[in-house]
């Protein structure tokens, strides 16, 4: 259904690691602005969805987009990130001006229903070892991992929450740990920019802690995108906030769904 939706609304396809339109060597870090939008706008099959926008981050850390819930904010982060098309203005990232198929292949995004959804019957093997064979070539036979991959993959993400049990549906698991594992799976070529959604949906204060926690070591790395319709506590690492309240609205849910 993702797929559908993507191609039918002007978002790019996917790409592999083997692709050698992509070449990891020149991820380079870019000083200065990461996203810098003029004037941008997003129109789906029944209005506007979000727009006139201009807004300007920076590279580096963690950044929170703060602004109401929906499909607006949604199809902000996933323009951000080279995954949806705008229908008019100007939008530059990581140096490349409405450029999204070059963003998409410099950038991970996570946590993002509409495109990365676990189906609850998958294992954390299951996932992972899926993860390792779209990251490897077409003609690398990759067996299913042991703990020892699942940690491979996960550690850093993780940090120090316990990583997940081999055999462990991914529907059984503690929030934390699902989240942090699909940012983990979505993050295995560590691109400078990762966009990770849904932070304000952790109905934990505590894990909700731990999620920004972990952001922020990640952001020592690469460039982090996230959202929030919660202020975000003094002293959580932030570097930078982004307040769209007002200019966000729910959007227009059709830009998520098919028009029927």
């Amino acid at each position: 259904m993702a797929d559908a939706y993507l191609d039918e609304y002007g978002s790019e396809d996917y790409g592999r690691a083997d692709d050698p339109a992509i070449d990891e060597s020149a991820w380079a870090e870019i000083p200065g602005s990461l996203v810098s939008a003029r004037g941008i706008e997003l129109h789906g099959p029944w209005g506007r969805v979000f727009g006139p926008l201009d807004l300007d981050i920076d590279v580096g850390g963690v950044t929170v987009v703060s602004g109401q819930a929906g499909a607006a904010r949604t199809a902000l982060l996933m323009a951000m990130c080279g995954r949806m098309r705008l229908t008019r203005g100007s939008l530059t990232v990581l140096g490349f001006e409405n450029e999204p198929r070059k963003v998409f292949d410099r950038s991970a995004i996570a946590c993002m229903d509409e495109l990365d959804a676990v189906q609850p019957s998958v294992t954390v093997r299951d996932l992972v070892t899926e993860q390792k064979r779209w990251d490897s070539p077409w003609y690398k036979f990759v067996p299913r991992v042991d703990d020892a991959g699942v940690a491979d993959m996960c550690a850093e993400v993780f940090g120090d929450v316990p990583l997940p049990g081999l055999n462990a549906f991914i529907d059984d698991l503690p929030e934390i740990q699902q989240l942090l594992l699909r940012i983990a799976v979505a993050n295995t070529r560590r691109p400078p920019l990762l966009v990770v959604g849904r932070v304000d949906k952790i109905a934990d204060d505590v894990e909700r802690g731990v999620l920004v926690e972990r952001l922020v070591a990640l952001g020592e790395r690469q460039s982090v995108i996230t959202a929030d319709v919660n202020p975000v506590k003094p002293g959580a690492g932030i570097r930078a906030t982004v307040d769209l309240h007002g200019l966000l609205g729910p959007g227009d849910i059709g830009v998520m769904t098919e028009g029927r």
